[in-house]
């Protein structure tokens, strides 16, 4: 099973990497126009479910978007060529991806160590740890995992041409209890099984809000088979 890092926010060379990784990317040649358009949109959701956005995203958009700029204007008259624009950006990226690998490195070690006991000193809880550290070893559910189900679900809503201007009272609390009734019937679903009758953009706004509210309470938890692939809600069996 896949852990949710909710409290430790990732910042926006995360966001960067796990576009670098989903699309599998050469680092050192990024396609910079593709980038700051799914970055873009991904702040955009971000600010869409209210999440608190770090300045340093905003940061790197605009970063981002003046690399942009930089390589669609042609060289100075007389300049034969210039330095990549995306230099800095691409070794920040490397040294920081170089960084989280040894911190995954040490985590492993960890591990390893957990499971070692002296002569004596097993007890019932190892095997709990066993099956801790087996769950780590799939990989994480982030953030950016989340929030790509969410696009997902928001895209396939079909458009309406007529705003019809409705106030619609709805809570996280309301859909806390529609999501913990839908569970008690069923074990495993997709987001986008859990808003697909909805009509109403902030009606699914709060039901991811409140998914979130959720998993970080344990009362569900999620699952994704591949890295990158669909994320799976399911049930925690007490």
């Amino acid at each position: 099973m896949y852990n949710i890092k909710l409290q430790d926010f990732e910042g926006p060379l995360d966001l960067l990497l796990f576009f670098i990784k989903r699309d599998e990317l050469d680092i050192y040649n990024i396609p910079i126009a593709r980038i700051t358009k799914e970055f873009l949109d991904y702040v955009h959701y971000m600010e869409m479910l209210d999440l608190e956005v770090a300045g340093e995203f905003v940061v790197m958009a605009a970063e981002l978007m003046q690399i942009k700029v930089r390589m669609l204007l042609p060289p100075e008259p007389g300049e034969e060529s210039e330095p990549d624009p995306r230099a800095n950006l691409v070794q920040r990226l490397v040294e920081y991806k170089r960084f989280k690998e040894a911190g995954v490195s040490l985590g492993v070690l960890e591990d390893k160590r957990r499971l070692v006991f002296d002569r004596g000193a097993y007890s019932a809880d190892a095997k709990l740890d066993e099956e801790a550290i087996e769950a780590d070893r799939l990989g994480d559910v982030t953030l950016f995992d989340l929030i790509a189900s969410f696009k997902f679900a928001i895209e396939q809503m079909p458009r309406k041409f007529v705003h019809e201007i409705i106030r619609i009272n709805v809570t996280i609390d309301e859909q806390a209890a529609y999501l913990k009734d839908f569970f008690s019937r069923r074990s495993e679903a997709t987001f986008y099984e859990l808003i697909k009758d909805m009509d109403e953009k902030i009606r699914v706004v709060v039901t991811f809000l409140a998914l979130l509210e959720l998993i970080r309470s344990r009362a569900l938890m999620v699952k994704q088979k591949v890295p990158f692939g669909e994320v799976s809600i399911m049930r925690v069996v007490s």
